[in-house]
């Protein structure tokens, strides 16, 4: 319910896709012990998406999303998702929560949150200091504070209190104490699943032939998918049970998301915080995620009033503790000190998220790890022997590409043209296209008349292949 209040939609919606993923997802082959269900990590992208095109088109988003999963794992691409660099889903993640953070402070604080991630950090100074002078904000301040420190400290209560989840006790908490103080501050409102349910008319198919639609659900198939699959993999290490059958989940979630589409419900994915809770409960097989979805089903079919009561702000402070998990604060210093390159891809993922949008962000992200990898891959050593006398020895080493053109061009142009040079390739494992046609311009160059011409040993060729016949 915090998931749909802060992604823009009826907070039965979160209910609706949490069911889903429970008994539908649940009962598919893939993984045994995640579970599934709307997710705060998509929380952002779905408020965007219903901003730009409206509810009625979100139906039309995830049931797209729900069937190019089903038939990306059909054709067994499940698997080519753990290639994603982990930098980018983290800094993704990071991205979100403090997105998540900054929106969720206004309701905490009584007030409406501004559209833009920026627009969001810039705000709050302001509507803090509205809320100094207001009863009514102070109060759900403190509620979502309190809902916080419940949190926080829940881990810190003897065994026997600590089998009811904090989450839980911080709602149940938080409610008791709006009815028994009557405070001010407003509570979810409920429909009823059935009336909340909401298909998709077909006039919002019409979107589909637009490219701005068309880039919403591929974002949201990839992260979707990305997210389900590396809360697998994290999920695998928690047990020894049945390890996760990646193009198999894959499917199970695209069913899931195609019937959420159906009913104009949240997306879905598997969700790593209540994966491991389900895991260290003690459960053992894919009941205890189906389970998940039946209880939520009863508890909204049975008591419907009682949802009612849940304050705003103890919803916005369950959310911004989970925003503040996926910051990984202490993670980022140690990548820091050990792999600068893959802190600055998390750091500016993040932050391209915050500044521009989920989709623009993680695409930079990738760009920028793609870039960051084929620059580590170029090594090239340049290595000049000079004896004073005779021919200057430049032999080059590694993988030469247009990347490191620059070091390489500026090296060679520096040699003394009355003098012969005899340049090595020979211990070059690569060289593009545009090295070779830069160092054959080079050589031309150098060659002036009346000095000997550039002497070039040719790289070594690459050994056949077994069983290849020779020329």
């Amino acid at each position: 319910m915090g998931v749909a209040v802060a992604s823009g939609v009826p907070a039965e919606l979160g209910l609706v896709t949490g069911i889903v993923g429970g008994i539908v997802t649940g009962l598919m082959r893939g993984s045994s012990l995640q579970v599934s269900g709307p997710a705060a990590g998509l929380t952002v992208l779905v408020f965007e998406a219903v901003k730009e095109f409206g509810l009625p088109s979100l139906g039309v988003i995830v049931l797209s999303c729900g069937l190019l999963q089903i038939l990306m794992g059909a054709l067994r691409l499940g698997r080519y998702f753990r290639a994603i660099s982990v930098s980018v889903v983290e800094g993704m993640l990071a991205g979100i929560g403090l997105v998540l953070i900054a929106g969720q402070l206004y309701p905490a604080l009584a007030a409406k949150a501004p559209d833009s991630g920026l627009g969001k950090l810039a705000g709050l100074p302001g509507a803090l200091l509205d809320a100094l002078g207001d009863g009514a904000a102070l109060a759900s301040l403190a509620l979502c504070a309190g809902t916080v420190a419940v949190l926080l400290l829940w881990r810190l209560a003897p065994a026997r209190v600590r089998t009811v989840p904090g989450p839980l006790a911080a709602v149940g908490l938080a409610t008791a104490a709006v009815a028994g103080l009557g405070l001010p501050v407003a509570t979810v409102e409920v429909r009823g699943l059935l009336d909340s349910v909401q298909p998709p008319p077909l006039s919002a198919f019409g979107g589909l032939a637009g490219a701005g639609l068309l880039g919403t659900i591929v974002a949201f198939t990839l992260i979707a998918s990305a997210e389900s699959l590396f809360s697998a993999a994290a999920v695998d290490r928690l047990h020894d049970g049945p390890r996760t059958r990646y193009d198999q989940e894959l499917v199970a979630q695209g069913a899931g998301n195609t019937l959420c589409g159906l009913l104009g419900a949240l997306p879905m994915t598997a969700v790593i915080v209540r994966s491991a809770a389900n895991v260290q409960a003690g459960a053992r097989t894919k009941a205890s995620r189906v389970l998940h979805g039946v209880w939520l089903l009863l508890f909204a079919a049975l008591l419907p009033d009682v949802l009612a009561l849940i304050p705003v702000p103890a919803l916005a402070g369950i959310l911004i503790h989970s925003g503040a998990k996926l910051v990984p604060a202490r993670a980022l210093a140690a990548l820091w000190r050990e792999q600068r390159g893959e802190a600055v891809v998390l750091t500016v993922t993040a932050l391209s998220i915050v500044a521009v949008s989920m989709f623009e962000g993680v695409l930079i992200g990738l760009a920028l790890a793609v870039v960051k990898t084929a620059w580590e891959a170029s090594h090239l050593r340049l290595e000049v022997v000079d004896k004073g006398a005779g021919p200057i020895e430049a032999r080059l080493s590694g993988n030469a590409t247009f990347l490191r053109l620059p070091r390489i061009l500026d090296s060679l142009e520096s040699l003394p043209q009355d003098r012969p040079v005899r340049l090595d390739l020979s211990g070059l494992h690569h060289l593009d296209h545009a090295c070779r046609t830069a160092l054959e311009n080079w050589a031309a160059r150098h060659s002036t008349p009346g000095t000997v011409p550039v002497q070039v040993t040719a790289p070594a060729p690459r050994a056949a292949p077994a069983g290849t016949p020779a020329a």
